[in-house]
């Protein structure tokens, strides 16, 4: 639809674009493909956005995948969906290479001082813009608060959670269309000029075939696959490396919502399960995820990397690390890349399906709830040096020691919240000032 070379060039600019969650990146893509290029309409922008929320994963790299599809093809997918993480892939390699080397150093930790507060003022950020895309009747409020309560005080499994409020969303549309009409209309088109190169009304000319979704799922089922097998027979199937493929290759496949909705579980299974690292190095991830381009979801490469660098097995350190770095990241997003290429045909066809966006919003809506226990779960480990567990039943809550109490991480987080919510700075910038902070009141911590 649009010259290929040119393409991977706008494909490459917007990967280095890249910074503050899923917010940030779609806005990019919004800016760069909607208004400025025209490439594709706003409601088809937003249609594809839509089924990318239904799917787990990454959402942000998701619509990129699809939206190089609809311009360019499977190579156009596969080039977006490539470029789009492979900046976040060698930051993220390099910072993690830095923190494991020289991750005890008062310079480091000055610096995850005042990161890992900034982190907290970001994910409470995300829960409010969430909020109020999501959270447009008091039902739909009710979900999101469900969705925390399941999760902070009954340890509800992260997949059921997710079911039920996508049948919830349904039942909403069957019995209660008026409580979805009240979230629908938020999404303006753009302004007059010349029709885009994809218009909203225009059909995608690959239409969907049985012959090539078994193709297409037997490649990508292959891909996905393969290298976690040759793991298991080379490392043993009780290494960190194999362990670590299974474990992240299930995850890939519940991550509703986007890194925040999914972190909490992967930071309960990091940290308490397998012992990779520990419960305030998950946080420290994430600032090392918000300050590199791509998905956040690339935490998990940090995970990875110093869960095979303590416990290498039979292999030397380093380079077990860098092969769970890279291994985790196979297996995070080849699945995002099949999502797509298996969907979209269908989906294409499904623009005008309401069941489909009723369940979308239900799912939405317990995201909310989602990142406010991943938020909780953050606060509790940043500000808090300690932690009990208290349990009533079927209840289970940690706690803090309020004795712990950081306050210099207390009045970091203060600050980081004013710099979001009352100056408005970026992500980055909010981080970078924080990380100035760490690094002045590293002598009173």
């Amino acid at each position: 639809m649009v010259p290929f070379p040119e393409a991977v060039r706008t494909w490459t600019a917007i990967s280095l674009q890249t910074f503050g969650g899923p917010a940030g990146q779609i806005a990019v893509m919004q800016r760069t493909l909607v208004e400025e290029k025209r490439w594709i309409g706003p409601q088809r922008f937003l249609h594809a956005l839509n089924y990318c929320m239904l799917l787990p994963g990454p959402e942000a790299q998701q619509l990129a995948v699809y939206t190089g599809w609809l311009l360019n093809g499977t190579r156009g997918g596969l080039v977006a969906g490539t470029l789009f993480v492979l900046p976040g892939v060698v930051a993220l390699l390099a910072l993690s290479v830095l923190y494991a080397a020289a991750g005890d150093t008062a310079l480091v930790a000055g610096l995850f001082a005042g990161l890992a507060p900034a982190v907290l003022a970001v994910v409470v950020q995300a829960v409010v813009r969430v909020g109020r895309r999501a959270l447009a009747h008091r039902a739909l409020l009710a979900l999101a608060v469900g969705a925390f309560t399941a999760l902070a005080a009954f340890s509800a499994p992260f997949p059921l959670v997710v079911a039920v409020a996508a049948l919830a969303g349904w039942a909403l549309h069957r019995w209660a269309p008026h409580v979805l009409a009240a979230a629908g209309g938020r999404h303006g088109g753009v302004a007059d000029g010349p029709a885009p190169v994809v218009p909203d009304d225009v059909l995608h000319t690959q239409k969907p075939s049985t012959a090539r979704a078994v193709r297409i799922l037997t490649i990508g089922l292959a891909a996905w696959a393969l290298p976690v097998a040759a793991v298991a027979l080379l490392t043993g199937a009780g290494s960190t490396l194999t362990q670590q493929g299974l474990f992240f290759s299930g995850t890939a496949l519940v991550t509703f919502g986007g890194a925040y909705a999914v972190l909490a579980f992967v930071a309960q299974q990091a940290v308490e399960r397998y012992h990779w690292l520990a419960p305030g190095e998950m946080v420290r991830g994430l600032a090392l995820a918000e300050t590199t381009p791509g998905p956040l979801i690339m935490v998990v490469q940090f995970v990875a990397f110093l869960g095979a660098y303590r416990d290498p097995g039979g292999l030397e350190p380093w380079v077990a690390a860098v092969l769970a770095s890279l291994l985790t990241t196979w297996v995070t997003f080849v699945p995002c890349f099949l999502f797509i290429f298996l969907g979209a045909p269908y989906v294409e066809r499904l623009r005008t399906n309401r069941s489909l966006s009723a369940a979308l919003s239900g799912i939405t809506a317990a995201v909310v709830g989602v990142i406010a226990n991943l938020a909780l779960y953050f606060a509790l480990h940043t500000l808090f040096a300690g932690t009990t567990r208290w349990s009533a039943g079927p209840v289970h809550l940690e706690l803090p020691v309020l004795a712990s109490l950081r306050w210099t991480a207390l009045v970091t987080a203060a600050a980081a919240a004013v710099m979001v919510f009352r100056l408005k700075w970026s992500v980055l910038r909010t981080l970078g000032a924080c990380a100035l902070i760490g690094l002045a009141t590293l002598p009173l911590t």
